[in-house]
């Protein structure tokens, strides 16, 4: 027979043991190795069998076990210390503190979030970076409160079928035996948010409190009695149902997260954030949100518009259109219209936020929440410097007229949290050498004094793990499989201690080329079986239960490593997790990554790698594009230009075999009389000090405290001010440059001052005739651009001077003068341009006008035109 409902009893600690329910229930124990030592000593065996997990751990224990223990003087003490320490952690001022005027609190919502392997809320890279934001925010103070879904069955766990097909399961998760706390109101009962849906349904969810060190995370859940069998159902799984159940999820981690938000701090007093920050555009309903609720304060939907935008980062992770949320039009017509519209919001000026502009590949069936997202934030970012590229290049039809350049889509490029994925023995190092190491963006050249025979066997001893867990795991794959014990005699000498062993592990979609390592699989036979340099290859990947393209790359993989020859020597391992990504980025020597260049946005993983003294051989995409020197790793040559996807794939794999064969293998298997790789570790070592700066979440975001949240905030504060009194001078002045703006004219531009030969270090100056229309000269600014021209008389990079409004005549006309430096020999050109101006704007093509001369105004080869 099956339970008709499952739910967890938690133990009653004895009062001297109070201490330990209150580690339990802060998720900084994840980070925490002396809090995990404690937990530990509970218990080894239990531990052990609960795989870490502390609320299993207390639910497992035998009350003999726990009576011991409040007797025991020695543990009662580790205990007080390690609750004082995390009370410590929890109020002490940090980095944060000691900003001026930085934001009171950021709200951050994410579809997903990856903060332990024993809260399984996320599916992939877009999770593990938003738990490390988290992590890394609650380090260093920063008051962010983070917003998500709970998911009851979580993503999916993975095993393999007989024939190597990827199988999905659904274990159920309840809230109380996960390191959760329900929000309830003054009375006790639960506090609820609601969302009116179509057809008069209503959705209700009550709110769970993750405490993520320092910082609350609140996850929203439907499953209560209160809601329909289909409400429900709406946080039954992530990324599961069809468009219809992915929408409502949607509304309710965007409308229902800001009103979580509204209910925590109003419960706890808890300041209200002054910035909210989208990752990714599945919570963009938050903006509507904000914006419902400063229309009925009796803003117009323009002026809220402008207050919302002001105090809003979006970040966007997808590189492809394909990535991209988008729900037909007349389903959001239907949520926000009719009925159930709201009164104060119309659903036409809805639309129009996720109306995709112009262009060769807009539909205007659909309503993209990316471009929601971006309009409903003045600051945008994308997550690498070769991503934040991609984007403006995606998304330039949203601002006609200006250069991919000027796009007003930045990037700051990811992090990860060191001391969630930085193996302990490393960490320990560090610690011994070099004092707050993991926490610095600084000091790194220090690990020059780390000697080579500690770093060799520390990497040697996380591969020996690496190795042994790994064993435990593929005899466990094939017994579920349907393999018999006494077939399985050859798993015992599968990988080997001490052979070069290279990491793979990520999502499974098509551009990461999980099997492009299979392409010559003859040529991969003899690299994995040189007798001198052998190499062994640990994988691990889950696709998305509706790819079937996914999973028959997963199957190829597991028949390829299932072969007899090989099997020792490459394996698959089912189920990646965050507890089998932590065991595979500290234990391999080189991390292996080749996406079809640029659709990688970032990648970490092979950040967490690089941490650990792993070497990364990688595609030049997302972050490696960005940091990779040549000699912190291997860049695998990408074939950009060349359009048969079989013959791109063919011609890097084979530069993949290359750089294995001839340079990874002999660096690792050069050995010096002692022993020691002496040319590998210089390479470990300068990767450790040339990233490691760079690629901690802690460097990440201080980015975003300084270069976002910081001016979101104090743009936020201008326009609310005054009972939003600036706010409604925005908006007016928007409206009346927008219309007045078909006036504004380049009508002629004049040169003087370098004669008829144009010499370096000389000054071209400038006057510029503008129609100003019903403008003033307040309301935009007049640029020059100037700079290298290409073939076609394109500025190339360009630099800009503003000139200045020495005269207004009576006509409406302006004169603008100003000089250009002749700074560079050669093709040289110039331009001249008006575009909006006002001090709330924060990129002169936040409007998208621009005017232009019809006829480029300029001088070529030093020739005047």
């Amino acid at each position: 027979m099956r339970a008709i409902r499952r739910f967890t009893v938690r133990t009653v600690l004895p009062s001297q043991l109070e201490p330990l329910g209150e580690l339990v229930r802060n998720l900084r124990w994840s980070w925490h190795p002396e809090t995990m030592d404690l937990f530990s000593e509970v218990d080894p065996d239990v531990w052990e069998r609960v795989d870490h997990d502390p609320v299993a751990l207390l639910g497992a224990v035998e009350a003999e076990r726990l009576r011991e223990l409040a007797q025991d003087r020695r543990f009662l003490r580790r205990l007080a210390d390690a609750a004082d320490d995390l009370r410590e952690y929890m109020t002490a001022p940090r980095w944060y503190q000691s900003l001026d005027g930085a934001p009171a609190a950021i709200g951050y919502f994410s579809p997903e979030y990856g903060i332990a392997a024993a809260l399984p809320q996320y599916s992939g890279g877009l999770g593990i970076l938003a738990g490390d934001h988290l992590k890394a925010a609650s380090d260093l103070g920063v008051p962010i409160l983070g917003v998500g879904l709970l998911y009851r069955h979580g993503y999916f766990t993975q095993s393999l079928s007989p024939e190597g097909w990827q199988q999905e399961h659904y274990p159920s998760l309840d809230p109380g035996g996960l390191a959760l706390t329900l929000l309830k109101e003054e009375d006790g009962s639960a506090a609820r948010v609601r969302i009116n849906l179509p057809d008069s349904r209503v959705l209700h969810a009550q709110i769970w409190i993750a405490q993520v060190g320092r910082v609350p995370l609140l996850l929203l859940d439907s499953d209560i009695a209160d809601n329909d069998s289909a409400a429900r159902d709406v946080t039954d799984r992530l990324y599961g149902g069809g468009t219809d159940h992915r929408l409502v999820q949607e509304l309710l981690l965007g409308i229902g997260g800001v009103r979580a938000i509204r209910a925590y701090c109003r419960i706890t007093g808890h300041a209200e954030p002054e910035v909210f920050h989208t990752n990714e555009g599945h919570a963009g309903f938050l903006g509507l949100e904000r914006i419902r609720e400063l229309t009925e304060a009796r803003l117009s939907f323009d002026e809220a518009l402008e207050a919302v935008r002001a105090g809003t980062v979006f970040t966007t992770h997808t590189p492809v259109p394909a990535g991209i949320d988008r729900f037909p039009a007349e389903m959001i017509a239907r949520q926000f219209g009719g009925p159930n519209a709201w009164p104060t919001v119309s659903v036409d000026r809805i639309l129009e936020l996720g109306a995709e502009p112009e262009g060769s590949d807009a539909d205007p069936s659909v309503f993209n929440m990316a471009v929601m997202g971006m309009r409903l934030a003045q600051r945008v970012n994308g997550v690498s410097e070769l991503h934040g590229h991609v984007s403006r290049e995606m998304f330039k039809g949203l601002w006609p007229g200006f250069d991919v350049d000027e796009v007003p889509i930045g990037s700051i490029t990811n992090g990860v949290h060191a001391p969630s994925w930085v193996g302990r023995e490393v960490m320990e190092l560090a610690g011994e050498e070099l004092p707050s190491l993991i926490d610095m963006t600084q000091g790194w050249d220090a690990v020059r004094k780390l000697s080579d025979a500690d770093i060799w066997s520390i990497r040697g001893g996380l591969r020996r793990r690496l190795v042994t867990e790994a064993r435990k795991r593929i005899k466990r794959s094939w017994r579920q499989r349907g393999a018999a014990e006494a077939e399985l005699g050859w798993v015992d000498e599968a990988l080997d201690p001490d052979v070069l062993t290279i990491g793979f592990a990520r999502r499974v979609p098509s551009y990461k080329r999980l099997t492009l390592m299979l392409s010559d699989p003859e040529r991969l036979k003899r690299i994995l079986l040189d007798p001198d340099k052998p190499v062994q290859i640990v994988i691990a990947g889950k696709a998305h239960p509706a790819d079937e393209g996914g999973k028959k790359f997963i199957q190829q993989m597991v028949r390829f490593a299932d072969q007899e020859d090989v099997r020792h020597r490459i394996i698959f391992l089912p189920d990646y997790d965050m507890a089998l990504g932590r065991l595979m980025v500290t234990g391999s020597d080189v991390w292996m990554n080749n996406p079809l260049r640029p659709l990688e946005a970032c990648g970490t993983s092979g950040m967490k790698a690089a941490l650990n003294g792993g070497l990364n051989l990688s595609i030049r995409d997302g972050w490696w594009d960005e940091w990779f020197d040549g000699n912190n790793g291997w860049a695998i040559p990408s074939a950009d230009g060349v359009t048969d996807p079989e013959r791109r794939d063919e011609l890097e794999a084979a530069a993949l075999y290359d750089l294995i064969e001839r340079e990874v293998a002999d660096r690792f298997y050069d050995r010096a009389a002692d022993g020691l790789p002496r040319r590998w570790l210089e390479m470990v070592k300068h990767t450790l000090s040339s990233l490691g700066p760079k690629v901690l979440a802690g460097r990440m975001l201080r980015d975003y405290v300084l270069d976002l949240y910081g001016p979101a905030a104090r743009s936020s504060r201008a326009l609310v001010s005054d009972d939003h009194e600036n706010a409604r001078q925005f908006a007016a002045w928007k409206l009346r440059v927008t219309q007045a703006w078909p006036g504004v004219r380049v009508e002629h531009v004049e040169a003087a001052g370098v004669g008829d030969t144009p010499e370096l270090g000389a000054r071209l100056e400038l006057r510029a005739t503008i129609a100003l229309g019903e403008l003033s000269t307040d309301d935009l600014q007049v640029q020059a651009a100037y700079g290298r021209v290409g073939p076609h008389d394109e500025l190339i990079a360009p630099a800009y001077v503003t000139l200045k409004a020495d005269s207004v005549g009576d006509d409406g006309r302006a004169y603008y003068t100003g000089d250009l430096p002749l700074d560079r020999t050669g093709a040289f050109g110039y331009t001249v341009r008006v575009v909006p101006f006002h001090p709330l704007m924060a990129s002169p093509a936040e409007l998208g006008l621009i005017a232009a001369p019809e006829e480029p105004a300029g001088m070529t080869n030093g020739t005047l035109r």
